[in-house]
Formats: structure tokens, C-alpha cells, sequence
């Protein structure tokens, strides 16, 4: 499966347009030709919902707030709530003939976007910034991670350890 990943700043002109760095743009193009008929070059963008960035991509992320959306009760607040989250503030960005996509003037308000965008890959969707607050968005990250990587090593299982057991170094330690 493709994925959207590495970390790319483009120029914004003043009419709002910006180009798909080249990787994101291949992975956009296998996800159309994978996709049913009446798939479109384009994308779909929102505001991200807890940051000043926006949420970008194209029908596998589509299908991912699909499958959010059945996970929840037919005319439930939740899901009635998650769908103007998300679709409610979709815009469907043509790709031009260069690659490049306009950025409507709401969706620059929403992250603040002037003459510089950041695109970060997070797999199944990529996000777009403005280059100085995504340097404190990935140094908050990477700060996050420090702290609690040892929590990681502590809910993995030593590789020779039975499901559920102890492993063969846990009687020789005295743990049980």
C-alpha cells in the first residue's frame, strides 16, 4: 500500500497555488488508477481538527473517514458531529496540468499559510504547514517520543516468552 511519507516546503504564490511535491503526487496517481471509475485528480483538504494545519489526500483517505463514519450509529450526534468535521469542510482541490493545487483563501486562514507550505506525510494522508509552526509541531513530537519510548519496551513481550507466560529470564531475576 502506498503511503505518504518524508517532509517537503514549496513556494505559495499569491494566487494561492502551491505544487504536490513529486512523491506525494505518484502515490495520489496510483491511488486514482486503483480506484473506481469517476475517480478525479484531485484532493481532499479540510482544517485539521487540533492543529493549524490542514489534512490532505486523496481516495484512500476518503475511505478511511468512510469507515469511521460506519463504525458509528446511523443519525447518532457522533457521527452526524464527525461528518461536518470532516466532510462538512472538505474541498475537493483540482490538480492542475503542473501538479500544483490552488489553496482556497479559508483554508491559508485556517493555517495561517503565506508565502511557504510544509508538506509531512503521515501515511494514509499528508498534512500541510507553515514551515516555522511545523518545525515546533515535529520538535514537540520528537520530545514526546524521548519520553515515553521506554513505555514501549514495557508493553513488548521478550521475544522468547510464552503468550501469556513468563519468560525463561523472569525466574532467574526473581520476577513472577
Amino acid at each position: 500500500m502506498d503511503r505518504f511519507v518524508s517532509t517537503f516546503t514549496n513556494k505559495l504564490d499569491a494566487k494561492g497555488r502551491v505544487s504536490i511535491p513529486a512523491p506525494f503526487r505518484a502515490v495520489l496517481e496510483r491511488q486514482i488508477a486503483h480506484a473506481s471509475q469517476g475517480a478525479s485528480t484531485s484532493i481532499y483538504c479540510y482544517p485539521a481538527l487540533d492543529a493549524p494545519a490542514l489534512d490532505a489526500g486523496g481516495e484512500s483517505l476518503a475511505v478511511t473517514i468512510d469507515g469511521l463514519l460506519a463504525g458509528l450509529p446511523d443519525y447518532s450526534d457522533e457521527r452526524d458531529e464527525l461528518s461536518v468535521a470532516l466532510y462538512g469542510d472538505v474541498q475537493l482541490l483540482a490538480i492542475d496540468g503542473d501538479g500544483r493545487i490552488i489553496l482556497p483563501e479559508s483554508l491559508r486562514q485556517h493555517a495561517g499559510l503565506q508565502t511557504h507550505v510544509t508538506f509531512v506525510g503521515l501515511g494514509q494522508k499528508f498534512q500541510i504547514w507553515t514551515p516555522e509552526r511545523f518545525e515546533e509541531r515535529r520538535q514537540r513530537a520528537r520530545e514526546k517520543v524521548r519520553e515515553t519510548r521506554k513505555l514501549f519496551g514495557l508493553t513488548q513481550r521478550p521475544i522468547n516468552a510464552a503468550p501469556g507466560g513468563a519468560g525463561p529470564d523472569d525466574a532467574a531475576s526473581g520476577h513472577e
